[in-house]
């Protein structure tokens, strides 16, 4: 994985101000709502599995956009993975100090995804075979190695993929929790990521090419 953790600003982007701003949001309201809860989540709770397996996705995500963002000279594609780099590594950051705030290792002991065993996944110990969209080894490897449309085409479709996963992870624990400050992150996630899988979905029409076979049910 590229080290450079540096992100650099498209030209002419719409995002700087915005995406602070709804971070600074995100945020503060978590810090607020988390004051209002007395009892720390369990280890095992869909609470601690949601924030260490989603921190575990988004990073993929982070990942994967880095690629797509060094590599691709198309400036609303270059804006798009500067966006999802900023936002999910923000909300990493906010998984991480859940966990921290409600005195919980970084990691657990259950297996990924344990806690939506019965919401259309079981637990395994392969994180990539069980989180919903995660791209596989080989295909990581087809992305750094394709170039011009080609890359654009697999990143395009592989993260419409991701990010039903994501929406499909934060719509189940929506289902399971009503902990107010993972509820109204899960929220969000589902509404950012519905949003940008339209985006995608144009860009990929654009391209004359179509997504992935959809993962949501």
């Amino acid at each position: 994985m590229d080290m450079d953790t540096s992100v650099e600003r498209p030209a002419r982007s719409r995002l700087p101000l915005l995406i602070l701003a709804i971070l600074t949001s995100v945020v503060a309201a978590a810090s607020l709502l988390a004051l209002g809860n007395s009892q720390p989540p369990s280890d095992s709770s869909p609470e601690a599995g949601f924030a260490r397996d989603m921190a575990v996705h988004h990073a993929q995500a982070v990942e994967m956009s880095f690629i797509m963002r060094d590599a691709s000279p198309d400036e609303p594609l270059r804006v798009l993975t500067y966006d999802i780099i900023v936002t999910q590594t923000a909300q990493r950051g906010i998984f991480m100090g859940w966990l921290q705030q409600w005195g919980l290792n970084q990691s657990g002991e259950r297996p990924a995804m344990a806690w939506m065993a019965g919401h259309g996944h079981g637990a395994t110990a392969s994180a990539s075979a069980t989180m919903p969209g995660m791209a596989g080894e080989e295909e990581l490897k087809r992305l750094r190695e394709a170039t011009g449309e080609e890359q654009e085409i697999l990143f395009l479709q592989l993260m419409t993929r991701h990010h039903e996963g994501g929406v499909q992870m934060s719509q189940a624990l929506l289902k399971l929790s009503d902990r107010d400050e993972v509820a109204s992150m899960a929220g969000h996630i589902v509404n950012a990521q519905a949003g940008e899988i339209k985006l995608m979905t144009d860009m990929l029409r654009q391209r004359g090419a179509q997504p992935l076979p959809s993962i949501l049910k």
